[in-house]
């Protein structure tokens, strides 16, 4: 069987976890910085996981993992 390939826009976008859940950046983390406040910042450091109807789709994207 030949070797699957990665989806490279999905490998740039997309991280899994240890314990196998797809994670993506919050949306909106580089429109009006200036407006937000710290706390709203700095909650854009932290990864969001897939919603569970999605990911089964994008791990198909990704066969052997991500970085």
């Amino acid at each position: 069987m030949p070797k699957l390939k990665t989806h490279k826009g999905a490998q740039a976008r997309l991280s899994i976890s240890g314990r196998g859940k797809v994670m993506r950046r919050k949306v909106a983390v580089n429109n009006y910085r200036r407006k937000k406040s710290r706390r709203a910042k700095s909650t854009f450091d932290e990864m969001m996981e897939v919603h569970p109807s999605v990911s089964k789709r994008l791990k198909k994207l990704l066969p052997y993992g991500s970085k």
